[in-house]
């Protein structure tokens, strides 16, 4: 038996656990077509980092904060297995070294495509820039919307998750950390 065998078994028990008979006419189909789905939504476990970058690194003397913002991601709650999505955005100081334009989306969809947690999700496309590049510094934020927190438990439709991280110059001076936020189009109030 192959995994995909084992994913449509798993959802026939499922569907007989919640009550529901495998058998009727518009579940028949189910089972191939949620294991065809696990395949898609959990793609970025079978991308690595330098297929998805693909050599797209390329020297420059850019002096600039480089910004790619509102980098849409979908993603699996890996405790509920019910999705989350939103927006990553990314800036980084080069440090000799651009990367090519489509290519932190990529990165971001590598590990969005698999069961994850938001607060990991953040660290690693921040880690997989920071091994490409090499930069100064580099901020991401990540603003997410859980289903698990929308759909079950505490039910709260607006509440979204935001998580960052700061590394190098922009750990350092925190006007450049401010610059971020309004390059990103987010007020921060002042302390």
């Amino acid at each position: 038996m192959n995994d995909k065998k084992k994913i449509q078994n798993a959802v026939r028990t499922i569907l007989t656990g919640i009550g529901e008979d495998p058998e009727r006419e518009g579940l028949l189909a189910t089972p191939e077509r949620v294991q065809r789905m696990y395949e898609e939504l959990c793609a970025g476990y079978h991308m690595d980092l330098n297929t998805v970058v693909h050599g797209a690194i390329f020297e420059e003397s850019c002096e600039s904060m480089v910004v790619i913002r509102n980098i849409s991601f979908y993603s699996m709650c890996e405790h509920h297995m019910l999705p989350f999505y939103g927006k990553i955005h990314v800036a980084y100081f080069p440090n000799g070294k651009i990367i090519g334009l489509s290519k932190i989306p990529r990165i971001v969809e590598m590990y969005a495509r698999r069961l994850q947690v938001q607060e990991r999700l953040t660290e690693q496309v921040c880690s997989a820039i920071e091994s490409v590049l090499l930069p100064k510094g580099i901020a991401v934020l990540t603003n997410g919307i859980h289903m698990c927190s929308v759909m079950r438990g505490v039910k709260k439709e607006s509440a979204e998750l935001i998580t960052t991280r700061f590394t190098g110059v922009f750990s350092e001076k925190p006007e450049l950390k401010e610059e971020f936020y309004r390059q990103i189009g987010l007020r921060i109030p002042m302390e």
